[in-house]
Order: C-alpha cells, then sequence, then structure tokens
C-alpha cells in the first residue's frame, strides 16, 4: 500500500508547478495527459467538420436507397395490375364481340321477328298480338320491342320461353303477365308481355348519337352559367 501512495504521490507531484513552464519540459503524466486532452479534441474537430457531413451523407444515402426500393416496389405492383387488367380488357373485348354477333343488323331485323313467331307457332300457342314498336335508340343499340299476347298451357308457354332463349339473336322476354282465357273457345293461360330484340347501329346512327351527347352536355354547360 505504501508503494501505492508514493506513485500515486509521484505522479501527482508531477503536476506541480507547471506554471511557466514550456510543456515540452512537463515531467512525463502531464505530457501524456496533455496529448490524449489534444487527441480528443483532433477527434471532435474531425467528427465535426468531416464525419458528421458523412454521417449526413450516409443518412441521406440509405433514404434514397428506401425511396428507391419503395419505388420498386410499386411499379412492380402496378406492373402486375396492369398485365390483370389488360387480360380482363381481352376478356370484356371478347364477350362484348360474341354479344355484338347475336345483334342482329336492320337487315336481319324481320328474320328475328318470324324466329319469335315460329318458335310460338311449333308449341302450339296461339298468337293473339303479336305488334312491333318503334325502336328506341340507345347510345351503341337499339332496343327493339315487341308487344306479344297468347294463349296456351303453362308447359308449352315454359317450352317457347326456353326457345326463345336459345336463338341465335339475344330476344328477352320482359313485363309478362298471366291470366286465366276467359274464352271458352280458346282455353288456357294468357301471357302478355312485351319481347325485345337488338340491334346494333351502323357508324351513320352511331355518330349521329354521339352528336346528340355532345349537344346535350353543352346545353347543360349552358344551363349551369
Amino acid at each position: 500500500m505504501a508503494d501505492i501512495k508514493e506513485k500515486f504521490d509521484s505522479v501527482i507531484g508531477q503536476f506541480q508547478d507547471l506554471n511557466g513552464l514550456h510543456p515540452g519540459l512537463w515531467p512525463l503524466a502531464p505530457r501524456l495527459l496533455a496529448a490524449f486532452g489534444l487527441f480528443l479534441f483532433v477527434l471532435f474537430v474531425g467528427w465535426w467538420f468531416y464525419w458528421s457531413t458523412q454521417l449526413e451523407e450516409i443518412d441521406l444515402g440509405q433514404q434514397e436507397e428506401q425511396k428507391l426500393k419503395d419505388t420498386f416496389k410499386i411499379k412492380v405492383q402496378q406492373s402486375i395490375s396492369l398485365d390483370a387488367l389488360k387480360e380482363q380488357r381481352k376478356l370484356v373485348l371478347q364477350y362484348v364481340s360474341r354479344m355484338e354477333k347475336q345483334l342482329p343488323s336492320t337487315a336481319e331485323y324481320a328474320a328475328v321477328l318470324e324466329d319469335i313467331n315460329s318458335a310460338a307457332n311449333g308449341r302450339g300457342l296461339n298468337m293473339e298480338i303479336f305488334k312491333p314498336a318503334a325502336a328506341t335508340i340507345k347510345d351503341y343499340y337499339a332496343e327493339l320491342p315487341i308487344e306479344i299476347q297468347m294463349i296456351a298451357n303453362y308447359h308449352d308457354m315454359a317450352q317457347f320461353v326456353a326457345d326463345v332463349a336459345k336463338l341465335p339473336r339475344i330476344v328477352t322476354l320482359n313485363n309478362l303477365t298471366f291470366a286465366v282465357s276467359k274464352d271458352a273457345k280458346k282455353p288456357g293461360i294468357v301471357m302478355d308481355g312485351i319481347a325485345k330484340t337488338y340491334r346494333y347501329l351502323d357508324p351513320a346512327e352511331i355518330a349521329e348519337q354521339a352528336a346528340l351527347r355532345k349537344k346535350e352536355k353543352e346545353k347543360q354547360k349552358e344551363a349551369k352559367k
């Protein structure tokens, strides 16, 4: 213990009476402490003026890298979604094409009427009313209603409906009502309704509808002013 105390007192003694002495003349302990302090000072200055800037650049680089990764993930997801949308669009266009092929042209309209009438006659239905009405023009197709009234039993009517559904052209049966026939000479069920078929518009009609829509939009804009 005495040796340790003597060594400690010796070190402490080296820090006494240093005022006025050149650092090069200081004892070993003060010089080592001064050198260590200078090293810490240089380290701090270097960090402040150089390494702190480097750390900031590294941090910014990491942030930019993360942004690029996020952007890449988004692009990949968009690419996957785009491929799926393209496939869906392709399927929709194929479906629309099939539906368009089932729409009769103006020249084929009479043949569709004949098909409906033949389907009724084929099932033995008494066609009381079969009256085509004026076409209703839509954006890209025309709706052609036909007022119908027929008398038959339920079974034959069901077969007629099934036959209409199998026609090569689109025909729908709408607003159907059923009642017992009051005519003793024509017993059975009376079915009233509207059969609708559809035809696609020719280029001139499509252009006309587009012009009408444009004109209607202009009227709406003028009304808002």
